[in-house]
């Protein structure tokens, strides 16, 4: 029975799988519950900021928000992962990469949807994503404010939770129609930064509606099986790191604009893989951009 228990899935807690499951290697079971530590527990960091006037409000080079929180954050992450796996990479958006002697490098977004956070809007969220020998391996998500999370491991199955309840398999939806999909994005506008406005008014014509509920968020919408798309004209690693093994470990596809799974693209889809094609239709005549 062990066997078929998913990382990071308590045995006494574990809901009975549809099909059976690899073991999970101890390099992997051992990352994996770190990751689900660490992100609930960054939680109670960013929310002693959230909402209030505790924080003052920066901006990075490229314009983007930066506060106290997300690199508040990031260090606990990092002291965390250092304490347990010293000699393992790390790469986050706040602070410079640490080079390490192993093959795993931990990819860090202490707060993807900085804007929703400085907003009081709850749609943020820490991620976690977990490279092996250049795979992307583990990927965990939390969002503090909706007591809400998503994690996966490759070969063990994507799971989502909320609150104390039991987690629960996550599965994308099985739409197979461009017509009837609802497509999310992070900002529309971001799209004519990358000449492809285009893109994006041929998408929201062919499906049956697109919103703007995007960042991490609108991942966790895929991999959860509640929207179909979701697509960014452009993102950093340590957003789609912790993405990639998500949706694909809920049966879903997460690539470039070209078709090509990667998290280093600069730009990506993530679908629940059944109209994944029929988005690529629009995409591939502008992929590439940042390469």
């Amino acid at each position: 029975m062990a066997a078929n228990v998913p990382c990071g899935v308590p045995l006494e807690e574990f809901i009975l799988y549809q099909k059976d499951l690899p073991m999970c290697s101890p390099e992997v079971e051992s990352r994996l519950k770190l990751a689900n530590q660490l992100v609930r527990e960054a939680g109670s960091i960013i929310l002693k900021y959230f909402q209030t006037d505790l924080f003052e409000l920066q901006k990075k080079g490229d314009g983007s928000p930066l506060t106290i929180a997300d690199q508040e954050t990031e260090q606990f992450l990092r002291s965390g992962i250092e304490g347990l796996f010293p000699e393992d990479s790390i790469v986050g958006e706040e602070f410079d990469d640490k080079q390490g002697e192993t093959e795993v490098r931990w990819i860090l977004d202490p707060i993807d949807g900085t804007k929703s956070f400085i907003s009081g809007v709850p749609l943020f969220g820490t991620m976690i994503g977990v490279e092996i020998a250049g795979k992307p391996t583990i990927g965990s998500v939390y969002f503090p404010a909706l007591d809400e999370g998503v994690y996966a491991s490759s070969g063990q199955g994507a799971w989502h939770f909320c609150r104390d309840e039991t987690p629960v398999q996550a599965k994308v939806s099985t739409n197979s129609n461009m017509a009837e999909a609802v497509i999310v994005t992070s900002e529309a506008e971001t799209f004519a930064d990358r000449d492809a406005v285009d893109v994006w008014g041929a998408l929201t014509d062919a499906s049956y509606f697109a919103r703007t509920w995007g960042d991490v968020f609108g991942y966790m919408l895929v991999a959860t099986g509640r929207v179909d798309v979701m697509i960014d004209p452009k993102l950093k690693i340590w957003d789609a790191a912790a993405v990639q093994p998500i949706i694909e470990e809920a049966g879903g596809r997460f690539t470039d604009w070209a078709g090509t799974p990667s998290i280093d693209a600069g730009e990506a889809i993530g679908s629940n893989g059944a109209i994944h094609e029929q988005v690529l239709q629009f995409t591939r005549s502008k992929a590439g951009y940042f390469a």
